[in-house]
């Protein structure tokens, strides 16, 4: 009897970790309708298999049903209410409808997106997402509402002591919120020190674009390609040299590099180079071969709407 009630258990387990590793195949090729199908019905028959729930909640979230979302968390906390992770998520799904919904509406909820992170912080003292969310928080909230950027500093000086690179990024976050471009501009330069990631590049290469600095953004841009040699820097470099007008010739030359070289990993479509490098043209005075370059653009995604709206300026 031991023996067949063995092999019942053992098939149960198997079913199981095939159901839960098909979701997470699913959600892997972003086919997140079909998780949610499978963790629905395999929650059916267990109901309280935590890692299915947040399979569940996780599907819905990718979907942007946020209140489904929420709903799996929820329960996944008041199951395990020592678990910061599921805090951390709840928060994060309260978070994200609250900027779907009107000001006024969202206004009711920030109060328990706030507890939910201080929740996770509290629980794990090691959890970077979460002082991340805390800091992106205290910096995005009006004062009124308790917004504070030395709050913010705070959670960044923690993220320091957990990680050099995410507190260097954060108090560059931080600093160029609060309009010190000099000491954001410092921080950010020290997270390249230290990390030296691509992500590291991209934050202060947006920092200068927001900071109308074009020139020094293309020279960022281009130590990142030569440490990183990708060729998804080629087309950044293109596209500020486009957008501020400046540098054309090296602008035009990179795009031409990028679309040589291109292949689906480098993630901006071709079309986008052509649209960049009739930008080019067309601040060159060069009209008919700026003409050129955006009718590829539109044959390959007629569906874009800046592309129409830089033809109609030709």
């Amino acid at each position: 009897m031991y023996k067949y009630l063995f092999a019942f258990l053992l098939s149960t387990y198997s079913f199981s970790q095939t159901s839960i590793e098909d979701a997470q195949t699913y959600i892997a090729k972003k086919e997140y309708v079909k998780a949610q199908n499978e963790m629905a019905a395999f929650l059916q028959s267990n109901p309280d298999d935590l890692e299915a729930i947040e399979l569940l909640g996780d599907a819905y979230g990718y979907q942007k049903k946020w209140d489904d979302a929420i709903a799996q968390y929820q329960i996944l906390k008041q199951k395990r209410p020592k678990n910061a992770n599921y805090h951390y998520k709840y928060g994060g799904a309260l978070g994200m409808k609250a900027l779907s919904i009107s000001k006024i509406k969202a206004l009711t909820i920030i109060g328990d997106v706030k507890e939910a992170f201080h929740k996770a912080a509290q629980l794990d003292p090691n959890h970077i997402d979460a002082r991340w969310a805390l800091v992106e928080l205290y910096v995005s909230l009006p004062g009124i509402v308790g917004g504070s950027y030395s709050k913010a500093l705070r959670y960044a000086e923690q993220l320091e002591e957990l990680s050099k690179v995410d507190g260097y990024l954060a108090k560059g976050y931080v600093y160029e919120y609060d309009d010190e471009p000099e000491l954001a501009e410092k921080y950010y330069r020290l997270a390249i020190k230290v990390g030296g990631s691509v992500t590291c590049y991209e934050k202060l290469t947006n920092f200068y674009e927001g900071q109308e600095q074009p020139e020094k953004a293309i020279d960022n841009l281009e130590e990142a390609k030569d440490k990183h040699q990708r060729n998804a820097m080629h087309y950044q470099i293109g596209k500020v040299c486009a957008d501020y007008n400046i540098q054309l010739d090296k602008g035009k030359a990179m795009l031409n590099v990028y679309l040589e070289n291109h292949s689906a990993q480098d993630g901006v479509p071709k079309e986008w180079a052509y649209y960049r490098l009739a930008q080019i043209y067309k601040h060159k005075n060069d009209k008919a071969k700026a003409l050129i370059w955006i009718n590829k653009a539109i044959s390959g995604l007629p569906d874009i709407d800046v592309f129409h709206e830089f033809k109609a300026t030709l």
